[in-house]
């Protein structure tokens, strides 16, 4: 077993893999850092991961553990249109970690972080019985900032990317399901790509500034905890109502070859990262993704209705829709 660093030795060895920053006018090393006076409005999201509640450590490497920890961050800043700029993070350690794991995990948070030019300025090492990894992240938005509050009836409704992979890969991580049909080199192929979408998601961050020129600004939501749950934070801060068509529910090709036709893992599965978002004047699918830079698909349209459905493909309300929920942080547990 691996003997556990002390904490300054810890601190100062990662903080040396950070590198020099440009954003603040004191940095680590201090009680607090120093920022200069923002020049826009601020947008301040912290989120935590936990071992055994959202990851395993035998599932992955510690780089990319590093790397999704900042994203799952990015995420809700993209989710407002802003753009990222500084971090702090708190670390969480328990027994049996050396330091050849922290200096990997950090190189992975380091990568992450540049590609999105933030600047990790301060944390913090504590000792528990698990390994927590926790960021509060702070970014900007100069425009019109996209909230959950303002859509309204006869807006479309549109998707990025693709929906339910990532609740795939932690059920195959997790062993709960398995890929039987198809070609070994297929299965393989399906069972990597379904994976990698859990372990190395991606922060829509070009997408959501995109967003954030059209006018009227679009209400949004990233996609954490299942679609169906987080069109329900919409809705619900809006006091609107929604049609979901099933039918135009974006699901990859391995999704497809893994799951099928079901889209129970789309609507309620969790950990796409992708955003959902509401625009008021109906825009091409297509032009959007080329004015996105992702794929982006229209899945329904916000009604007076006060609730959600589902619909078939006659337009009809279709049974098996669940409730406006997904994942849940204080009942969820990962198994395996």
């Amino acid at each position: 077993m691996s003997k556990s660093p002390g904490e300054f030795h810890l601190i100062e060895r990662l903080l040396k893999r950070l590198g020099p920053g440009r954003r603040a006018i004191l940095g680590p090393g201090d009680d607090c850092a120093i920022l200069p006076p923002a020049r826009a409005r601020q947008l301040l999201t912290i989120d935590s991961m936990v071992e055994d509640v959202h990851f395993k450590l035998a599932w992955g490497t510690p780089e990319a553990l590093g790397a999704r920890a900042l994203t799952v961050n990015l995420s809700d800043i993209a989710a407002m249109g802003g753009k990222p700029t500084v971090c702090v993070v708190n670390l969480a350690v328990r027994d049996g970690l050396g330091l050849r794991f922290f200096d990997r995990m950090y190189e992975g948070l380091r990568k992450a972080a540049a590609r999105a030019e933030v600047e990790v300025v301060g944390g913090n090492i504590t000792r528990a019985g698990a390994l927590a990894i926790t960021i509060a992240l702070l970014g900007e938005v100069r425009g019109a900032a996209l909230r959950r509050d303002s859509a309204r009836p006869g807006d479309t409704i549109y998707v990025t990317g693709t929906l339910g992979d990532a609740a795939a890969g932690l059920r195959i991580l997790s062993g709960r399901l398995r890929i039987l049909s198809g070609r070994l080199r297929a299965r393989a192929a399906a069972r990597k790509f379904l994976v990698s979408r859990f372990l190395q998601p991606t922060a829509r961050l070009k997408a959501g500034l995109a967003l954030a020129r059209i006018k009227p600004a679009p209400s949004a939501v990233d996609l954490s905890d299942g679609l169906w749950q987080d069109l329900g934070h919409i809705l619900e801060r809006s006091g609107a109502g929604a049609e979901i068509d099933a039918g135009a529910l974006p699901l990859s090709a391995a999704y497809r070859a893994t799951i099928g036709d079901d889209p129970a893992l789309a609507l309620g599965g969790g950990e796409d990262y992708e955003l959902l978002f509401c625009l008021r004047h109906a825009v091409a699918a297509p032009a959007l993704t080329r004015r996105l830079g992702v794929r982006v698909s229209r899945i329904g349209r916000i009604t007076s209705s006060g609730t959600a459905v589902l619909l078939d493909e006659r337009g009809s309300v279709r049974g098996g829709a669940p409730p406006l929920h997904g994942w849940d942080q204080l009942r969820s547990r990962l198994s395996g």
